[in-house]
């Protein structure tokens, strides 16, 4: 792996994507959140760093390109709180996600005060790194189609409102129940692909509003993602894919 911050401007910056800075002392768990991002639709690194002074020349030299930063807490020159704050003052575009060994609540609340789209605890499992990136991509998406937002669209955005607590099991809604909703997650588990909702249709045997119906109710609990693709004639389609843990809905009690 190259560390020369210099390295970064040969990379290809106007390749679509939300653009990832990784802000990491240890070379191995770089590289592992590299390959993640690189594999993670919609992100590409444009830069990694092991210190501060690395990370503060490649935000100079490329900042613009970045969108989010993956950081640590411990750097050999810096605490990675001062340079949150620092990317804060300087990079207000940028999102922060602390990806850290720190357990301390000192830690965490400083972080939170300075505004980090999310805090990841060592080692971060995939699934909760891929949860993330997920939801940066949703609110990046919902802020950039939108001139406003009412009260309820803003929490559905920021998923502020969530289910009343009572044991693993969520209360459903009006019209939706567990069985079909079942019917509809094996769809998109045994296909392991992004589907449109008449696909989904078919593989459940029931009508494409039904299967809409309940895609977009899984979308708004963050158990799904909706992303835009083309059908067979050329139109655009929404496609649904599974980015969240659905056994919470599913279970009967």
């Amino acid at each position: 792996m190259s560390n020369d911050p210099q390295s970064a401007q040969g990379q290809d910056l106007d390749h679509q994507g939300h653009g990832v800075l990784i802000i990491e002392d240890d070379f191995r768990i770089a590289e592992i959140h590299r390959a993640f991002i690189e594999q993670s639709e919609g992100f590409r690194v444009v830069g990694m760093a092991r210190s501060g002074a690395e990370a503060r020349t490649l935000l100079t030299d490329v900042g613009e390109a970045v969108d989010l930063v993956l950081l640590d807490a411990y750097l050999p020159d810096v605490e990675g709180l001062e340079l949150l704050w620092l990317l804060r003052r300087d990079h207000r575009h940028v999102d922060v996600v602390m990806v850290t060994a720190a357990r301390e609540v000192e830690t965490i609340g400083e972080a939170l005060r300075g505004g980090v789209f999310d805090y990841l605890i060592k080692p971060a499992e995939a699934s909760r790194m891929a949860q993330m990136l997920a939801r940066f991509r949703r609110e990046r998406a919902a802020l950039a189609a939108r001139g406003e937002m009412s009260q309820e669209e803003l929490d559905r955005v920021l998923a502020r409102v969530q289910p009343e607590a009572g044991g693993s099991r969520r209360q459903l809604p009006k019209g939706i129940d567990r069985l079909t909703l079942r019917a509809v997650v094996a769809a998109l588990e045994e296909a392991r692909a992004p589907l449109a909702a008449m696909q989904v249709a078919r593989a459940m045997g029931a009508s494409r509003s039904t299967a809409r119906r309940y895609l977009e109710f899984l979308v708004s609990v963050q158990v799904m993602e909706a992303e835009l693709g083309y059908g067979d004639v050329g139109r655009p389609e929404r496609r649904y894919r599974l980015v969240g843990d659905a056994s919470p809905w599913c279970e009967e009690g």
